[in-house]
């Protein structure tokens, strides 16, 4: 049995009190960690599905990166679009955290993804990442297989947010099923819960750590839902469970 920790975008700032549609980031992600550590569910490993940062500084990286050592955990992170992959590199290929890695944990395999398109909001994966994925799995005698990315790879119902998902979600869930041995796609991106199954691989999102977005909303729009996390636990037999928290539920 392993638990995930999974928490996404927390776009930090480099000011402490930076603000993202009237919620400092910080003091949500503070606030998700201090509910996380003061329960009795201990995880095995973080997973970050993207948009650490809003404001493209280096310093906001550096926050990050204190606010979450404190954990003393490996951290899997995969980038966003909000994200400066070359800042992002500088701290989250330094243990205890890592960048797109993939990282074999009992009878499971950990694969994070980059689906960022420079200078884009929505997400493409480039047929060398596909390839890297495939052989990556090809590879590891892992019986299960879990898949950590930002970008949506199914519809979320929402116009607006549906024109920036993952371009090519349809070929990325074809490779998915190819492979044989996935169970389950985390991503981030969406700021709301999705939790679906797709030809038998349970694909998942965890709401922001900061603001949320309206879900089946045609426009943009905000929801009033406070910060959440997931804490995902996967078997041994390829079942998992993911319970999602909301700093509210307490």
């Amino acid at each position: 049995m392993i638990r995930i920790l999974h928490l996404t975008d927390p776009h930090l700032f480099a000011a402490a009190d930076g603000a993202l549609r009237g919620t400092e980031t910080q003091a949500s992600l503070q606030r998700v960690l201090d509910h996380y550590q003061a329960g009795d569910w201990i995880a095995d490993r973080v997973v970050i599905t993207g948009d650490l940062i809003q404001d493209d500084s280096a310093e906001a990286y550096d926050r990050f990166r204190e606010l979450m050592l404190p954990l003393n955990l490996r951290m899997h992170c995969v980038p966003g679009n909000h994200d400066v992959r070359a800042l992002m590199r500088r701290v989250c290929c330094v243990p205890p955290f890592s960048y797109c890695a993939y990282e074999e944990v009992g009878d499971w395999l950990l694969v994070g993804l980059d689906s960022c398109k420079a200078d884009e909001a929505f997400g493409f994966l480039e047929t060398e990442e596909l390839n890297r994925l495939a052989d990556i799995v090809g590879n590891s005698d892992a019986k299960h297989v879990m898949v950590c990315l930002h970008h949506p790879p199914v519809s979320m119902g929402s116009a607006w947010l549906d024109t920036v998902g993952l371009e090519n979600g349809a070929e990325f869930l074809q490779t998915l099923s190819s492979l044989g041995r996935v169970r389950l796609v985390v991503f981030g991106h969406v700021h709301q819960a999705y939790d679906e199954e797709h030809e038998g691989i349970r694909i998942i999102a965890t709401p922001s750590t900061c603001r949320q977005f309206l879900p089946g909303s045609d426009d943009f729009a905000l929801d009033d839902r406070p910060p959440a996390y997931r804490r995902i636990t996967l078997r041994g037999d390829g079942g998992n469970d993911a319970e999602l928290v909301w700093l509210d539920d307490d």
